[in-house]
């Protein structure tokens, strides 16, 4: 959302943050988005120190915030984890019995979860490529993008460290309460209310309890990347991942391997609330399949349902040994909604899928490589990031709009916030 303010209405401090145009000139009316906008009320906080600005910057430093699940990186942080995640309504809705249901399944699951992260090396990889990818990202930004450098990578986990809450400090901490920008940069390429959702839920959250609803020096200016499923670099990497796997094969039977490709499920009363995460990864596997030429025969399956509750299908584990059995031996799986390694790909799809279909004759069943340290991928980010920071937009125009049968007013407030910053703004579509 892009909206039209008189320069009149800005202080200077914003004036200094108005992105140049080709020509570096400076007109009268300028395209602003919606963090732009100077509160007119303060609050009694305590006034945080400017944001230091670079010598080739006009709007920076930018603070690029990765948002994501997360995962213990120690068998001791697998418990904590999992009550966080448990206490999610927004990820497993457990109704009025959340509070009591939630603790009650992570204590049982515990144990259980903890051999497997046991078993992957003694915790979840996330955090270092997390932290690899979105200090790369800036990287390629700070030559691109000059005039928003220098632009500084932090990452926000939902359920694991660094929470939320920890990063949201650190920016304070490091002077971005001050009208600083920063852009909250969700690392699930598609969209879905317990995923991206949650987490913009959660930022909102911490920004109220401490910042305030009118903070003093105007707060953190937040715009939000929210979903980029067939972005043509993330489809590039997916490729180019899946040829190098297929490669692997004899060439006389590489056209008939089976492409599965595989993402995180969600409770079907949240597919039929109307979330878009499912029609947004069917969109990536096209995309995919697209930049293929349709060279194999392809499906598209989700994993790790929990509960007794039903979740979309098919499910990955059932669909590898269906097809097994029907003599399809040669199969690679694409973990086609991560963006990097944890307990997912490695442990159940490379330890139980993969190991289950060779115990019952699927030789052939493999994994294509997680998008991990990929440059293409790293370039695909820092061209999505640079294309937002151009546009003067504040999100998407689909965040604009929530799920058909959506009754939460935590979601609209949220969506509110990140979508107006001042009351001049268009309303959320209820």
């Amino acid at each position: 959302m892009v909206l039209r303010t008189p320069c009149t209405r800005l202080s200077k401090l914003s004036l200094s943050l108005i992105p140049t145009s080709t020509s570096r000139s400076l007109k009268c009316t300028s395209r602003l988005p919606a963090w732009h906008y100077i509160n007119t009320h303060r609050s009694m906080a305590t006034v945080i120190s400017p944001v230091t600005q670079s010598s080739t910057s006009r709007n920076g430093p930018t603070a690029m915030v990765f948002m994501n699940m997360g995962g213990p990186q120690t068998v001791d942080e697998v418990g904590p984890f999992l009550s966080r995640l448990f206490a999610d309504a927004d990820l497993i809705p457990l109704g009025r019995l959340q509070n009591y249901l939630g603790p009650l399944i992570s204590r049982r699951r515990t144990p259980k979860i903890q051999s497997q992260y046991a078993s992957i090396g003694g915790g979840s990889p996330i955090r270092k490529w997390s932290e690899y990818q979105a200090a790369e990202m800036c990287k390629i930004l700070d030559q691109r993008c000059p005039e928003s450098a220098p632009h500084k990578p932090y990452v926000a986990f939902r359920y694991a460290d660094p929470l939320t809450e920890e990063m949201y400090q650190r920016l304070l901490d490091d002077g971005f309460g001050r009208e600083g920008r920063a852009v909250a940069f969700t690392q699930y390429p598609q969209y879905s209310c317990s995923t991206t959702g949650s987490s913009l839920n959660e930022l909102w959250k911490w920004r109220i309890r401490l910042e305030g609803k009118e903070p003093d020096g105007g707060g953190v200016r937040w715009s939000v990347i929210d979903r980029w499923p067939v972005h043509p670099g993330l489809i590039e990497a997916f490729a180019q991942n899946i040829e190098a796997q297929l490669a692997t094969y004899p060439e006389e039977v590489r056209k008939d391997v089976v492409l599965l490709f595989s993402a995180h499920s969600l409770p079907m009363s949240v597919v039929n609330r109307g979330d878009t995460y499912p029609a947004e990864v069917g969109a990536t596997v096209h995309a995919v399949m697209t930049r293929l030429a349709f060279s194999n025969p392809y499906r598209l399956c989700w994993q790790s349902q929990v509960g007794p509750s039903a979740w979309l299908g098919a499910q990955t584990s059932d669909t590898v040994m269906a097809y097994v059995r029907k003599g399809h031996t040669d199969m690679v799986l694409i973990p086609i909604a991560f963006t990097s390694d944890h307990i997912e790909t490695l442990f159940e799809l490379d330890q139980e899928v993969i190991h289950e279909a060779q115990k019952e004759g699927g030789t052939g069943v493999k994994r294509a490589e997680s998008l991990n340290g990929s440059k293409v991928f790293i370039e695909a980010l820092a061209d999505v990031a640079e294309k937002h920071l151009r546009s003067g937009e504040v999100c998407s125009r689909q965040m604009g709009i929530r799920c058909q049968g959506c009754k939460s007013e935590r979601c609209l407030e949220q969506k509110r916030f990140f979508m107006n910053t001042e009351r001049d703004v268009k309303e959320v579509i209820r």
